[in-house]
């Protein structure tokens, strides 16, 4: 069963909040990687690259593909269009509610 569409996107934002997160999908946006190949690029340790691609991939945003021991890392758009929706009906009501106050007080 699927999540309902808030907590889809709620669990997006959650993961989009880190930076080192966001660091990773913009890499991964690229070209796939594994995390020792992209903890070689940051600042930070290959367990903490990890788990930042576990939370990244419990939020949907990547897929993992096993190969022997290997992990490979792939940018998943899907819940990112999501988010991006989200945030466009959001503002679509804000615009509506906008207009509306300005038609009232002309």
């Amino acid at each position: 069963m699927t999540p309902p569409r808030d907590h889809r996107v709620a669990t997006v934002f959650q993961a989009l909040a880190d930076p080192t997160r966001r660091e990773l999908l913009r890499r991964l946006s690229k070209t796939p990687g594994t995390a020792t190949e992209l903890s070689d690029r940051l600042p930070i340790t290959r367990q903490a690259v990890a788990k930042h691609l576990s939370a990244l991939h419990e939020a949907g945003l990547v897929s993992a593909e096993r190969s022997g021991r290997e992990v490979r890392y792939r940018l998943t758009p899907g819940p990112m269009a999501d988010a991006a929706e989200w945030m466009s009906d959001i503002g679509a009501t804000w615009d509506r509610r906008l207009e509306n106050l300005r038609r009232r007080f002309r």
